[in-house]
């Protein structure tokens, strides 16, 4: 999935897509960017470059907190699960990103938030009726399989592709509607700090060719949120003339 603004071309991908390691490819061997954005910090980075698991600590447990320390190791076990289905590891795309700039000499940016902040953030957000309703959810996906990928529209969901924008819209609704704290922390927080990190990219660099990878489910609202920043700073410019 790709999407184009101004000097930049953003592609949303799938963690474990075989299809999105195309995409990202071929758009960086055509494209022939000066730099290439990922989705990373520098701790998740480190961790797809050495495949270490980080370590159990009594520090790392008081710094993210328990129920984010959860988050991270539930949300990789699925990841995993579901990667070994289609024969990809999560994480695949944003690594074929990083060889790729490494490969050409292309610059790297890191444009996400470091991930103990984001799951301290989960820990501190996460309020009592996401924890139920989070526990139910994971019962009845458990249980009720079938049910629930029909209920979500996902019976016929290919992994190996990256989802319709319609299926993703979906899927981040229901989020949004469930588990508003949970998506205000891993998505829009998120989202804003990638946005401002591209759009201070662009501006630096305004006339050269840049790549950023990033999850579909994040793509639109980092394009919204650079439009927003863009007529901030036309405004600001404006203000500044007078």
């Amino acid at each position: 999935m790709v999407t184009r603004y101004k000097n930049m071309v953003l592609i949303g991908t799938s963690h474990i897509a075989a299809h999105s390691i195309k995409e990202i490819t071929s758009t960086i061997e055509e494209k022939k960017p000066h730099i290439v954005a990922v989705e990373l910090d520098q701790r998740r980075l480190h961790a797809l470059l050495t495949h270490e698991k980080p370590k159990i600590t009594f520090a790392l447990l008081k710094k993210v907190g328990v129920k984010g320390f959860a988050f991270a190791v539930i949300g990789s076990w699925v990841q995993r699960k579901l990667g070994k289905l289609v024969g990809v590891e999560p994480g695949a795309d944003m690594l074929a990103a990083v060889k790729l700039a490494q490969q050409h000499k292309i610059p790297l940016a890191l444009i996400d938030q470091d991930i103990e902040l984001t799951l301290q953030r989960f820990s501190k957000a996460l309020s009592w009726r996401e924890r139920f309703r989070f526990f139910g959810d994971l019962l009845r996906a458990l249980f009720f399989q079938k049910h629930e990928l029909r209920r979500l529209g996902l019976e016929h969901l290919d992994l190996t592709r990256v989802p319709s924008k319609d299926v993703i819209k979906r899927l981040t609704k229901e989020l949004h509607d469930r588990y508003p704290n949970i998506y205000r922390v891993l998505i829009t927080e998120r989202n804003q700090v990638m946005a401002k990190r591209l759009y201070a990219i662009m501006v630096r660099y305004p006339n050269v060719p840049i790549v950023a990878v990033v999850g579909a489910g994040h793509e639109d609202d980092i394009v919204t949120y650079l439009h927003a920043l863009e007529r901030q700073h036309e405004s600001s410019s404006k203000l500044a003339k007078v």
